[in-house]
């Protein structure tokens, strides 16, 4: 890495975030790392047990205990924010994830930092206008919750004050893996589907709410596991690229091939019954979702370290089973 001066990570005790912190940690980075956020759970506080960094802040004293530091800091890795899909509270999430993120951007331009910050695939909406992170594309998009419309409409307020090639937007997909516990019915499937493997012998299924276009459980998500993403989240300090960029894996699965392989891993018979998805999801949920991932590796090949079957079998075996964090 590069960066020589202070990491500023919000979110830093969250899923990405804890994991960001282990991925620098194993590079040798731990007395420049400042961790930011609510340690509002005690899951969280465990998520950060073991690992090295010089301070913590909580999330409401940052923009104070950031004054006068500017010459410390190096960067920003921004990935604190309310992220339940279901919240409702609107004013909340346009000061909680639009306005803070404007803020924090604001001090890292103004002071010449890095700034990374994370949006959302949420963003895309029902994706019938495409999963593409180009920056044409964004006054396209209509997210389906307002979680997705308070990330969007940062991205659309960088792009209208110029800003989009100057910081560095993630468009995270469905990430999962340890770290997790804490976000309750915001926890991955596989997580979830783990009780109740091991009290039923059975998964369930949402069925599929377009069963013309989708069977029951082949509904399909970009998922990409934990350890990937926080790899190519931390690739940005030193990529000196700005804009949006998709943090996926460029390949659909669906819902049956991931309950197959939550089997596999555990060493046991596939048994999936399909149920009716509640109705406070039915209006947003995504049945498709999958990166356009061309931006990010450019000419590259797509090489990823994990794929389904094996990052599952990782999650499960070394971290769920264990009641370990990464």
């Amino acid at each position: 890495m590069n960066i020589t001066k202070k990491i500023v990570i919000t979110g830093a005790a969250g899923l990405i975030g804890s994991g960001v912190v282990r991925y620098l940690n194993d590079l040798g980075k731990g007395g420049e790392l400042i961790l930011v956020d609510d340690f509002n759970h005690p899951d969280k506080i465990k998520n950060l047990q073991g690992k090295l960094y010089q301070e913590i802040v909580p999330i409401h004293s940052l923009l104070t205990w950031l004054e006068g530091r500017q010459d410390e800091i190096g960067a920003f890795i921004h990935l604190g924010a309310c992220s339940d899909t279901l919240e409702q509270n609107e004013a909340f999430l346009l000061e909680n994830n639009t306005a803070y993120t404007q803020r924090l951007a604001e001090y890292a331009l103004r002071h010449g930092q890095r700034f990374i910050y994370a949006s959302s695939a949420a963003t895309y909406g029902d994706g019938t206008s495409g999963f593409s992170d180009d920056h044409e594309a964004l006054t396209r998009l209509k997210p389906l919750n307002l979680y997705g419309k308070s990330k969007h409409l940062f991205d659309l307020w960088a792009l209208q004050e110029g800003l989009l090639n100057k910081i560095v937007g993630l468009k995270y997909f469905n990430v999962y893996g340890p770290n997790e516990a804490h976000k309750g019915r915001m926890a991955s499937m596989v997580f979830k589907m783990i009780p109740l493997i091991q009290k039923e012998g059975v998964i369930r299924l949402y069925k599929s709410s377009e069963p013309e276009k989708y069977s029951h459980g082949n509904q399909c998500r970009d998922f990409i596991y934990l350890k990937d993403a926080v790899r190519m989240t931390c690739a940005f300090l030193e990529d000196a690229r700005g804009g949006i960029f998709n943090i996926g894996m460029g390949k659909p699965t669906t819902w049956n091939e991931l309950a197959s392989a939550v089997f596999e891993a555990l060493g046991r018979p596939t048994r999936i019954e399909y149920i009716d998805m509640p109705p406070d999801l039915l209006s947003q949920y995504q049945n498709y979702t999958c990166a356009q991932m061309s931006k990010y590796f450019q000419d590259k090949e797509l090489k990823f370290e994990y794929d389904v079957g094996r990052a599952v079998k990782d999650y499960i075996q070394n971290y769920l089973l264990l009641d370990k964090r990464w």
